[in-house]
């Protein structure tokens, strides 16, 4: 498996992202400060981020039982809000080499995603179909949202 920090490639999985891990800069500059323009953003939606990334790294054997998941994930405003948070911090964290991939998936992924795959959570009648279940190592399940539901961010206009 390549770090999640990767040097940008796919690894033999599939996951998804990893590239986006190495847009950081860690070059000292000497003199003074230069305001440096603040990144964008890697992915344009938490579907994308979901769809891309997520499902792709976090990979858990999901029966409904001991496990939930939905792959409609985004028919749960519950899920919406906590998968956004996950996405928003994963963007600002990626951006710290030393140590934001240990503190994100410490304090936001491991976090959220007990919540989320908690039998009694917000996937807790996400139970049957193929939709809902996976077996161990493969990605989680996934649905498409309605077009439109999550619109690319990085594609709107900014302020002037």
């Amino acid at each position: 498996m390549v770090s999640d920090w990767g040097d940008g490639g796919l690894d033999s999985h599939g996951s998804g992202g990893v590239e986006a891990l190495s847009t950081f800069s860690t070059e000292q500059t000497d003199g003074p400060e230069k305001a440096e323009p603040e990144p964008g953003l890697y992915y344009g939606s938490v579907d994308e981020f979901v769809r891309e990334y997520l499902r792709n790294v976090y990979r858990r054997r999901i029966d409904g039982r001991h496990r939930c998941w939905a792959g409609r994930w985004w028919a749960h405003d519950e899920a919406v809000i906590r998968l956004e948070a996950l996405w928003r911090s994963w963007e600002h964290l990626r951006h710290d080499a030393p140590t934001g991939m240990s503190v994100w998936w410490r304090d936001h992924a491991d976090h959220h995603m007990a919540v989320l795959m908690d039998p009694d959570g917000p996937f807790s009648t996400a139970t049957e179909g193929e939709e809902n279940v996976c077996k161990k190592g493969a990605p989680l399940p996934y649905v498409a949202p309605p077009e439109g539901m999550f619109p690319d961010v990085r594609e709107e206009p900014t302020a002037p």
